[in-house]
């Protein structure tokens, strides 16, 4: 079993926090509320996809500009 890190909030954590809730909200507010929040679980499905086929994900540059960090940082060697 493979248990993730949970001893502070790092950027794939936020993402998949961001991603759960973005997925979850949609789907409950599209059976109560209207059809149309159906379309913010589309999205955050299709980005997952995007990300893993890709490797860009645009809630992780927005998220980096604002000061999270990685886990694990790669160091440029000079």
């Amino acid at each position: 079993m493979y248990l993730a890190r949970t001893d502070r909030w790092y950027l794939e954590r936020v993402i998949w926090m961001i991603a759960g809730t973005a997925v979850l909200g949609g789907t409950i507010l599209g059976l109560f509320i209207s059809k149309y929040w159906f379309i913010l679980p589309i999205l955050a499905g299709f980005n997952m996809i995007v990300f893993s086929l890709s490797g860009f994900c645009p809630m992780a540059v927005l998220l980096h500009k604002f000061g999270v960090k990685p886990l694990y940082e790669r160091h440029k060697k000079s």
